[in-house]
């Protein structure tokens, strides 16, 4: 049995399945009632798969600004934090993202490779392996 908030999970499953936006509706249910200690962690996770949804939409500049914001929210946790390898997801956000990162704008045919969009494994979660 998870010891992880069903919406955790189901926000997990969502994002690794690449549907962000329904990722972050799911994550942001569980921000708005959660632990405070464990509010910006899930903002941060909302953050990325926006940021995710708007660069499969070709927004760079809202990709760029969420992917920043969000990593820098999730600096505060250990590593890793909710069974999720903190430094390990954000390294792969940035690999994803990287045109935006330093493109202002990023060229207009850039887009989201989804071979580049990490996927989220908690550490000991038998669901993930």
């Amino acid at each position: 049995m998870s010891e992880y908030d069903p919406r955790y999970l189901a926000g997990i499953d969502l994002f690794n399945r690449h549907e962000f936006f329904d990722a972050h509706e799911v994550w942001e249910e569980l921000w708005m009632d959660c632990d405070p200690a464990d509010r910006r962690f899930y903002q941060s996770l909302i953050q990325a798969a926006v940021a995710l949804y708007h660069w499969s939409r070709g927004n760079g500049r809202g990709t760029s600004r969420l992917f920043r914001s969000g990593r820098a929210y999730m600096s505060a946790y250990p590593d890793p934090h909710l069974g999720m390898p903190v430094q390990a997801f954000w390294v792969g956000m940035a690999r994803a993202v990287q045109p935006t990162l330093h493109e202002d704008p990023p060229a207009a045919e850039a887009r989201l490779d989804p071979a580049l969009v990490p996927t989220i494994r908690l550490q000991g979660d038998e669901r993930s392996a």
